[in-house]
């Protein structure tokens, strides 16, 4: 035993010889109250942050539920203009295996072992970071690994998100999943059912006619193959909302995001394009 107010002296700890070791399984008694000792590992250590990784999992499942991925339309080969995007939770990820040094030639070393190095170093970490002090700035190996783990994938989610939106305003998209829910929000205003996108399209009226083929080389980019619209509106049902002169004047000048065609395609090309739409009125 210690004896004075000296830090130096030499602590022992005296146990007590009439109590008995008991049989079977002996669960390991809790060190932390005397100096220079640790608990066990096992369980007791190992019980702990089980509890914790089980409340960052619910934590991290319950942050996707309140912000889950947007529902975008089907998938469309046909739709040029879409923009890929992941769950945000993968953003860092997404943007990550776009650099070169990951990706093409490399893509190997990006999607393998890239992830191999990181998942060994976390195997590794208990090894490596031996020491007994708890204090994160002491602990310089595990405290920087941490940091510039954060510090990496927070990173790389916002510039995988500004660059996201850099494309929808160079390209003048809007998301799908706005474009949904503003026509649904529109469909209740007007007391009609939301629209259904995986709803079977109507059929074209008048399917041979040669504006058809102009458009599917044209139009379809935007307007998706079934006309029912993509990064465009849809243009089935057109016919209800403008006049043959008005689609023309449309196609000719462009409007809101609709380039104009005028020059790229002749007169004779807009006008049999407005007026086959003038007649899809399903």
């Amino acid at each position: 035993m210690a004896h004075g107010h000296k830090s130096n002296e030499k602590v022992v700890f005296v146990g007590d010889s009439r109590v008995k070791k008991g049989a079977g399984i002996q669960t390991p008694p809790d060190y932390t109250s005397f100096p220079g000792k640790s608990e066990a590992f096992i369980p007791n250590f190992l019980l702990k942050e089980w509890m914790v990784g089980c409340v960052v999992l619910v934590g991290f499942l319950a942050w996707t539920i309140a912000e889950p991925a947007p529902l975008g339309y089907p998938a469309d080969p046909t739709n040029t203009a879409f923009i890929p995007m992941p769950d945000w939770y993968f953003l860092f990820l997404y943007q990550f295996l776009k650099y070169p040094y990951v990706s093409q030639d490399y893509v190997l070393l990006g999607t393998m072992g890239i992830p191999a190095i990181m998942f060994g170093a976390l195997f590794l970490a208990p090894f490596l970071d031996t020491g007994k002090e708890r204090r994160f700035y002491r602990r310089p190996i595990a405290s920087s690994l941490m940091i510039l783990s954060l510090a990496a994938c927070t990173y790389l989610t916002v510039v995988s998100w500004d660059h996201y939106q850099h494309m929808l305003d160079q390209n003048g998209q809007t998301p799908e999943h706005h474009v949904r829910a503003e026509k649904a929000k529109e469909a209740i205003e007007r007391g009609e059912p939301r629209p259904n996108p995986l709803k079977k399209a109507a059929a074209f009226i008048e399917p041979d006619d040669p504006a058809v083929a102009i458009i599917q080389a044209q139009c379809i980019g935007c307007h998706a193959a079934d006309l029912n619209g993509g990064a465009g509106p849809a243009l089935l049902g057109i016919g209800n909302r403008l006049s043959q002169e008005e689609i023309a004047d449309t196609i000719t000048n462009g409007r809101n995001q609709m380039p104009a065609y005028d020059g790229q395609l002749s007169t004779e090309e807009i006008d049999s394009i407005a007026a086959w739409l003038s007649k899809q009125t399903q």
